[in-house]
């Protein structure tokens, strides 16, 4: 290829004006921005830009042939989806340069009000294999910022088979979790990071144990406290990888800030297209760019496994900490009981709730039908030390379901990447007689309906928090969705009301916080080492925050890290509340048979109004972990406007 000027987009974020004016003269070749609403920084009053401020701001950058891109990039609540089509039409008569999207209910009502606003998919859609990136450009969308979890290779592949723009960022603030599969501020405080509201508990401080034993493993320290991404040294190689736009996180930094990091982009960047094979980073301007450092630096997952010097384990450099770790709540916590005792029910549809079960093993499955659930999620990860699942064990399962009178779906992971979905589709054609498949975002929908004519069921990672979403996902062929965890009683039963696609609600379970890629035992476990050690990957390992509240944590086949809430959602005080909802579900992944079917058993007494308070009894007593209501001690998931 040959290079210039417009092969590459040096993207800059800008919260006020002056940051924006900053970014423009240092060099940038398209700023992204927010309006007051509907974007992922709406912490703060005197950050992002109203209307006419937008409007000029589009001005401005046209003026200047920069081009101007608004994050519309958090969840939206069912309340905002009036004001929205609002700010939607506002929008497209000021026509930026594109949206940046997370939530499908925004690409929906672009679509069905006819506007001509183009879409870039956010990195929080976590959008990492193929055919999801072939189904965003069915739609239209012509890039995607990628997650932050693929490596290099990943990227040049997807760029290759796909021809997108990739959107990738090269500087700035970097979240433990994988990209929009973190809950744990939304859940704990109300104030969801899904939502731009995050009060980043990746940063404080914790202990890492061995769950069985209580011994501590490694002693206090920021474990998931990420550096920050610094691609300065390693322009060629994006270039060259096929990434187009190269974006600066920042947009609550002050305008010397974002002035300083742009020119520093700017001229390696241009310095690269002007000479590519004689091009070596100034030195002086490398040695300035590191000594004003707020954190320290990385550059996973592009380059390299994660390791410890990755993370900054002392907090020394942590510019702020915005929460400290708190006793979670429990599941009979006074604000939910009188929450629930002053709203509604779901309206009910005079059909009762599926009882549905997620499990981890054949005994599992066999425990949950046995005690009259209605539908059991099988595969997708399973945790170590447990085996995954075997084509015969699968068929095993179908074949004791159905003769039961139950049904099976298949599960898929949370992080599905493109090696699993060439294993999911040689696995959808051995014919197996399963009643579906659950999946975890649309390139698995897109590939389900490419290689069988299964029901499609939508899982808990499409963080469906509204029922235009819903209703997005039933138009693509689901059959079913899961409500989000962050929602409050009053919004997942606006959902549940307002949406013609069944929807399904997690009422008990092992839920997780956060999931990641950086493995935890490999990072802090003095003794592990992948050839001598790799048993200690089978082990139960946990992490203490500030608050003493113990967190397990499992690593699944993919060596996927899933961090749970300390407490187990237990909604079984206030399930009358909740059956007017499609189905009811149990996440059993971390139970037991005996747990598992003990659960199943009370969920189904439960709803067919008969007793179960000595089984109750029971579960508490051998639950792996106290029980919590979850968000459920909050009246609403905090908007992004006053409503």
């Amino acid at each position: 290829m040959s290079l210039t000027r417009k092969s590459v987009e040096l993207l800059a974020p800008a919260g006020t004006w002056a940051a924006f004016v900053a970014a423009i003269d240092a060099g940038a070749d398209a700023v992204y921005l927010g309006g007051k609403h509907f974007n992922m920084r709406v912490h703060r009053n005197d950050f992002n830009l109203s209307d006419e401020e937008l409007k000029a701001a589009v001005e401005f950058a046209h003026a200047r042939d920069v081009k101007l891109y608004i994050t519309l990039n958090n969840l939206m609540s069912a309340e905002e989806i009036a004001p929205l089509e609002k700010y939607l039409r506002f929008l497209d008569e000021i026509q930026p340069d594109g949206v940046i999207v997370q939530d499908f209910a925004v690409i929906h009502l672009i679509r069905k009000l006819g506007l001509k606003i183009p879409v870039h998919a956010s990195v929080m859609m976590n959008v990492n294999n193929f055919h999801f990136v072939e189904f965003l450009k069915k739609l239209g969308i012509n890039r995607v910022v990628v997650c932050r979890e693929l490596s290099l290779p990943e990227m040049t592949l997807l760029k290759e088979k796909t021809g997108i723009e990739l959107e990738h960022f090269v500087h700035g603030d970097m979240c433990f979790a994988s990209s929009g599969q973190c809950i744990h501020s939304g859940v704990a405080f109300g104030q969801s990071g899904n939502r731009g509201r995050c009060l980043k508990p990746c940063r404080w401080a914790y202990k890492f144990i061995d769950e069985e034993s209580g011994e501590i493993i490694d002693d206090t320290s920021h474990k998931l406290a990420l550096n920050d991404m610094c691609m300065l040294q390693k322009i060629p190689e994006l270039i060259q990888a096929g990434v187009y736009s190269f974006k600066i996180e920042g947009r609550m930094r002050p305008p010397e800030f974002i002035s300083r990091i742009v020119s520093a982009y700017r001229h390696a960047i241009d310095e690269y297209i002007a000479d590519p094979t004689g091009y070596a980073l100034d030195e002086n301007v490398w040695r300035d760019f590191y000594e004003k450092r707020v954190r320290n630096f990385t550059t996973i997952s592009a380059f390299h496994e994660v390791s410890k010097k990755d993370f900054g384990l002392s907090g020394k450099r942590e510019p702020r900490f915005f929460s400290e770790g708190i006793v979670e709540k429990s599941f009979d916590d006074a604000a939910a009981k009188k929450i629930f005792s002053e709203e509604r029910a779901i309206k009910n549809s005079n059909t009762k709730p599926d009882l549905n079960v997620r499990v981890s093993s054949f005994e599992s499955a066999r425990a949950a039908i046995d005690n009259g659930a209605n539908k059991i999620y099988v595969g997708g990860e399973i945790f170590k030390p447990q085996k995954i699942w075997t084509v015969d064990e699968l068929q095993a399962a179908v074949d004791f379901a159905h003769a039961s009178g139950a049904k099976i779906i298949l599960n898929t992971p949370r992080i599905t990447k493109d090696k699993f979905l060439n294993e999911l589709a040689e696995l959808l054609s051995r014919k197996i007689n399963f009643d579906g498949v659950m999946v975890s975002n649309f390139g698995a929908l897109e590939l389900v309906k490419k290689f069988s004519d299964l029901p499609i069921y939508a899982d808990v990672s499409f963080n469906l928090f509204n029922h235009v979403a819903a209703e997005f996902l039933q138009s693509f062929g689901a059959v079913q969705a899961t409500a989000s965890l962050e929602m409050s009683f009053a919004q997942v039963r606006s959902v549940v009301e307002n949406s013609a696609l069944p929807i399904e609600i997690i009422v008990h379970g092992a839920t997780e916080s956060m999931i990641s890629e950086h493995n935890l035992t490999k990072l802090y476990h003095p003794d592990y080492d992948e050839f001598a050690t790799p048993e200690l990957l089978d082990k139960h390992f946990a992490l203490v925050d500030s608050a003493g509240e113990i967190h397990s944590v499992r690593v699944d086949q993919f060596e996927y890290q899933h961090i749970y809430f300390a407490k187990d959602l237990c909604l079984l005080p206030y399930v009358e509340k909740f059956l007017g909802a499609a189905a009811l579900r149990i996440d059993a992944q971390d139970y037991s048979p005996e747990v598992t079917g003990l659960t199943t058993k009370i969920y189904r007494a439960a709803l067919d109004g008969r007793d179960f308070e000595n089984d109750f009894d029971a579960l508490k007593k051998i639950s792996p972990r106290k029980f919590g209501c979850g968000i459920y001690f909050f009246k609403q998931s905090k908007n992004s406007i006053d409503i």
